[in-house]
Parts: structure tokens; C-alpha cells; sequence
């Protein structure tokens, strides 16, 4: 076991960096080229070696916009099911169709496929640009289906701030109360990306913020895919995934 990978117990697959959103808090910035989306057979076979040699809690699928490619997710949530992986997490903006049949066929497509945390970004930044009734029907659509919901909003500064942006997220998750789904506590949003250009006014420029989702290489916990099969310092479409694992070095 590489020593740097031995507290390891979690896969994250970003499926896609397509989306339906042009959010303005967005840390990966602008996705208007992007396209295509993670293997999903390579991915699930990479799943498969990995717990075989490592203790896995908790895999989770996300983007972009993942339910763009709802084949791709339930393939790889499926593997981690089959695997007893325990917290099998997907988070998604919930827009992905317009279509009450695809959206109730995708729901339980996740559903079938052992998702048991679906975390729905609805927040100002998301529902700028994404309707909420396509969102609205999707999350009712996956509580008919037993998927476990939860509502995952962005905060800009802090979840008390009283800024506008915040106001109009809370009226938000208002909307979603006749669906009784409980809401994560969220994220406060990280200068990067779209934030660091939209949202300037809002951060101390004098002030260095550490970004929240970056670990310490030298004693990783999360083992991290990109859409085009990225992974630590190779990539699982070229070189077999417990090989570039035993080759890692920060």
C-alpha cells in the first residue's frame, strides 16, 4: 500500500464538465465548450481494483452536470452498491430534461442503481439560469422513487450573511417545503473560478483563503477522477489504476 494513499477511503468521479448551468459562484469557471463525459466501464473496473486494495466509505458522482449522462452514473453507482461501498452520493442542479418521463425515468434509474445520497444544488446562482419547476418536479420525482434527498445551497460570505444573493436563496428553499426534504448545511462559496470574476466585492483581496476541497498530497483521503479518465498524476485510460497508485508521489 503507497504510504501517501493509506488513510484513503473515498472515489470521486467528476463525470462531466458539461452543464445546464452558467452559475456565477462556479470555481471551475465557464463550461460553455465543454463536452463528453468518464468512461463509464473503464470507471467501474477502476472502482472494482481500488476496493480491492483500499477500505472505501464513500464514492460519489458529480460535475458539470451529471445527470447529463445518467447511464454513466448509475453504472459506476451500481458497481459501489454491489461493492458495499456504504454512502453512495450524487450531487447534481437537478436540471437535465424538461421531460416528466425522462426525469421520472432517470430518478429511478438512480434509484435502481443504489444511489442513497442525492444532494440537489438549488440555490440564487443555480436557479440565475436554471428553471426550478423542471428541479421542483425531479427532486418530488426522487422522493417517489426512495431516493434520499437533500437540498445542498452555495452561501456567499456566510450562510447568516444578509446579502441579496443569500436572501433570494433562502425564498429558494422555501419553495422546496410542500416536499418536506431537509437541507444540508451547503457550502460557503470559494474565491475561484467564476466567483473570484463575478463575485469579487464580496472577498477580502488582502486576505488568502484556503481552498476547503484541497488535501494534503502527502496524506490523501480522496482519490479524484476527471471526465477524460485524469487520476492523481496519470490517467486510468492509459496505465492500469493501481499501478499510477503505487506510483504516486506529491
Amino acid at each position: 500500500m503507497n504510504e501517501y494513499l493509506k488513510h484513503l477511503e473515498r472515489i470521486e468521479f467528476v463525470v462531466t464538465l458539461a452543464c445546464t448551468g452558467k452559475c456565477r459562484h462556479c470555481s471551475e469557471g465557464d463550461h460553455e465548450s465543454c463536452s463528453g463525459h468518464i468512461d463509464p466501464r473503464i470507471a467501474a473496473e477502476a472502482v472494482r481494483k481500488i476496493c480491492g486494495a483500499y477500505p472505501i466509505r464513500t464514492l460519489m458522482t458529480f460535475g458539470g452536470e451529471p445527470l447529463l449522462f445518467p447511464e454513466a452514473v448509475c453504472e459506476i453507482q451500481r458497481t459501489a452498491a454491489e461493492l458495499g461501498i456504504g454512502k453512495r452520493q450524487v450531487i447534481t442542479n437537478g436540471y437535465f430534461s424538461r421531460e416528466p418521463e425522462r426525469i421520472e425515468a432517470v430518478a429511478r434509474s438512480l434509484a435502481d442503481s443504489g444511489v442513497n445520497d442525492l444532494l440537489l444544488s438549488v440555490d440564487a446562482f443555480h436557479q440565475e439560469h436554471i428553471p426550478l419547476d423542471p428541479v421542483f418536479d425531479f427532486a418530488k420525482k426522487a422522493r417517489e422513487a426512495g431516493l434520499p434527498v437533500r437540498l445542498q445551497p452555495a452561501w456567499l460570505v456566510s450562510p447568516e450573511d444578509p446579502n441579496p444573493y443569500n436572501t433570494r436563496t433562502r425564498e429558494i428553499l422555501r419553495s422546496f417545503e410542500p416536499l418536506q426534504i431537509p437541507q444540508n448545511q451547503g457550502n460557503v462559496i470559494f474565491p475561484a473560478g467564476n466567483a473570484l470574476k463575478y463575485l469579487a466585492e464580496y472577498f477580502d483581496a488582502s486576505t488568502t483563503v484556503s481552498n476547503p476541497y484541497e488535501e494534503e498530497p502527502k496524506n490523501l483521503r480522496t482519490i479524484s477522477f476527471g471526465p477524460d479518465g485524469s487520476v492523481l498524476n496519470g490517467n486510468v485510460y492509459q496505465t492500469d489504476i493501481l499501478e499510477i497508485m503505487e506510483q504516486y508521489r506529491p
